[in-house]
């Protein structure tokens, strides 16, 4: 069984800009891909050629909620990003539509 590498396109305000000036893309990824799986799954999911790539290793937020039965501790799960350069000729079109 091939494992999921990515999971889902971090679309914000702060990523569309760098998708804008640096033509680099935001992807959420598993925690165990590397650079070259992110890369090649890149590339074949959306036929682009990638130039580089650039991983981030998010830790989860401690949280706590108050009910009436007390209080409740937890924390969010870790998150891998990727930073994909493509090549300046290449873009990905996440929404479908043309400018």
């Amino acid at each position: 069984m091939r494992k999921q590498i990515l999971i889902r396109p971090l679309i914000t305000e702060k990523n569309t800009s760098l998708q804008e000036a640096l033509n680099q893309y935001v992807f959420e990824v598993s925690k165990d891909s590397n650079r070259i799986e992110i890369a090649k799954a890149v590339a074949d999911k959306f036929k682009v050629r990638v130039e580089g790539v650039k991983t981030a290793v998010i830790k989860g937020k401690r949280k706590s909620q108050f009910t009436k039965r007390g209080k409740f501790e937890g924390h969010r799960a870790d998150l891998k990003k990727a930073f994909v350069t493509l090549h300046k000729e290449d873009k990905i079109d996440f929404f479908g539509t043309e400018v």
